[in-house]
């Protein structure tokens, strides 16, 4: 049996999740009202996974986390609100050590959950094997991005088509592994990154800009067709795919409706796979993070049979060693690094 705490504020929301959980069978349930119960459950009831929401009288849902995380650090799943303000406090949930989010949507409770429970249950059941990152270094982490003041320079452009394309596919437990990534990546890296990251809608653009100001590389998110230039970090923007085109010969990228033929978006499969019909194969280097699944794992192998290179993380960093194990089980991977070297690496290639 999977030991689950459910922590909101909301009796009928409490209800709806233990009625959700309940029907799968094999989870034992616990309920907390705030903040300050769910950091007592936490040691009385010794959860294995914890869905947590934010705003919560007597102590909120950031507040509880990170004591959680301080006391006995386990799984947990954020349920935010779609709003800005949910938005930014996830991307602190995050932080702080939480494994995953889903977006609470607007409406009635009963609707609500109706629209979540898929990815809910999904993200629950993926987030028990994963392996929350240690709440000092995350500390530490975050005291150097407040702390640094980032300065962006005039880089001169230069011709992409004659240099080097990184992907870089993420899903479950990636945002806080792309800032640790991206962050290390000198302002005149030379070859355009295009990212990837499972992420609904209205999380991408808060996302890109945080991204923004803590990299000393640009980063935007792609809503509109834009050039590939050297030098960027291009997010895709979430509740559709993003793919490499070319308009007048030039290199260009492009967002879209989401694919149905693929289970998670934006695709991580979609963009390796445009990128390939559009670049030449042997240039593209292609990383693949933490998350569940296997999306990007086909693109990624085939980037790597055409000669390119690839970069899977190591079990060892990975919150969710889903995705990568799905690109080493295939052979698709060049190297196997723990998140702490592929900046460096990625710098190393670029270098020659």
């Amino acid at each position: 049996m999977i030991k689950l705490l459910i922590v909101d504020d909301s009796a009928l929301m409490r209800r709806h999740l233990r009625m959700l959980f309940e029907a799968e069978g094999d989870f034992e349930i616990k309920t907390a009202r705030n903040g300050k119960e769910a950091v007592e459950e936490n040691i009385d009831f010794q959860p294995d996974v914890i869905t947590l929401d934010i705003n919560m009288p007597v102590m909120d849902g950031l507040t509880a986390l990170s004591m959680i995380m301080a006391q006995r650090p386990v799984p947990v799943v954020m349920v935010s609100s779609l709003t800005k303000k949910g938005a930014l406090a996830t991307f602190e949930a995050l932080n702080l050590g939480a494994v995953d989010y889903v977006a609470k949507p607007d409406g009635t409770i009963s609707l609500s959950i109706d629209k979540i429970q898929d990815e809910l249950i999904l993200k629950v059941r993926a987030a028990v094997k994963a392996k929350p990152k240690k709440p000092d270094r995350l500390r530490k982490i975050e005291d150097k991005i407040r702390h640094k003041k980032i300065i962006k320079p005039h880089i001169p452009k230069r011709n992409v088509e004659a240099e080097g394309l990184v992907l870089i596919g993420v899903s479950t437990g990636g945002p806080r592994t792309l800032e640790e990534i991206l962050r290390e990546l000198p302002a005149d890296y030379p070859f355009p990154i295009l990212v990837a990251q499972h992420m609904p809608k209205s999380f991408t653009r808060h996302f890109s800009e945080r991204l923004d100001n803590i990299c000393a590389m640009s980063v935007m998110e792609v809503s509109a067709p834009i050039p590939v230039e050297p030098g960027k970090i291009y997010i895709a923007r979430g509740g559709g795919d993003m793919v490499v085109t070319r308009r007048s010969g030039k290199l260009m990228l492009m967002p879209k409706p989401e694919d149905p033929a693929f289970l998670w978006h934006p695709s991580v499969e979609v963009l390796g796979r445009s990128a390939i019909m559009q670049y030449e194969p042997s240039k593209i280097i292609a990383v693949m993070l933490t998350g569940m699944g296997h999306d990007g794992a086909d693109a990624f192998s085939k980037i790597k049979s055409l000669g390119g290179r690839t970069i899977a993380e190591s079990e060892e960093s990975a919150v969710v060693f889903g995705m990568p194990a799905e690109l080493i089980r295939r052979g698709g991977a060049t190297l196997v690094l723990p998140a702490e070297k592929i900046a460096k690496q990625l710098v190393k290639w670029a270098e020659g």
